[in-house]
């Protein structure tokens, strides 16, 4: 496989099962959906996380409605 796909791999903790892609320099593609993502501070943790995990991660809302989107990179 080129790339996985996941949501939640950080609210779930299983950001580091995806080690196999990453370690291969394949991407991770995350999307979280928690509103502690909203604010400035959940936003630097995540981003943080994703970052040392070598995972791109995007918040939306969990209706996919559009009201809201935040990217890590």
């Amino acid at each position: 496989m080129d790339f996985a796909v996941n949501e939640q791999c950080h609210a779930n903790d299983e950001c580091g099962a995806y080690s196999a892609f990453t370690s291969n320099n394949k991407p991770v593609l995350n999307a979280e959906y928690a509103s502690q993502y909203h604010d400035p501070s959940g936003q630097a943790n995540l981003c943080q996380a994703s970052r040392s995990a070598h995972i791109r991660t995007l918040v939306l809302p969990l209706e996919l409605d559009d009201s809201y989107r935040f990217s890590c990179d």
